[in-house]
């Protein structure tokens, strides 16, 4: 494990869903359900499978880091200049489950990434309210 810097900096974005982590789970691992907020994408929830998410822009080159079923989920996401590490966490609540996804490792110089990360997540929460609904 490489201990950040800390100058690097980290997107956070959390939100409370009325629904149980299964079905928040589900939108973040299958494939046809991930492009449906996100990009497309090959992506298998398996640990250290490699995957790409394709967007009008471009693509990510990704890696699952870490998986736990229903709890959480963390992939590299490389892309344009950008290495960094994308955290999904999902704790149960009373109303549903609460999701929190950071994003760090945006170097100082990356103001563009680093503000456009902030704009683009808080798009794709949208979109996924969209697809869980």
């Amino acid at each position: 494990m490489n201990h950040a810097s800390p100058q690097l900096r980290t997107v956070t974005v959390e939100r409370e869903f009325a629904h149980a982590p299964e079905k928040i789970w589900r939108a973040l691992t299958q494939p046809h359900l991930i492009e449906a907020w996100l990009m497309k994408n090959d992506f298998v929830p398996a640990l250290h499978h490699r995957f790409k998410l394709q967007g009008d822009w471009g693509a990510v080159d990704c890696e699952v880091l870490e998986i736990e079923p229903q709890r959480s989920l963390s992939y590299t996401w490389a892309a344009l200049g950008l290495d960094s590490v994308v955290t999904w966490t999902l704790t149960p609540t009373a109303a549903g489950t609460h999701l929190r996804m950071e994003q760090s490792g945006f170097r100082p110089d990356q103001d563009q990434a680093f503000h456009g990360a902030q704009y683009g997540w808080n798009k794709f929460f949208g979109a996924l309210e969209q697809v869980l609904a």
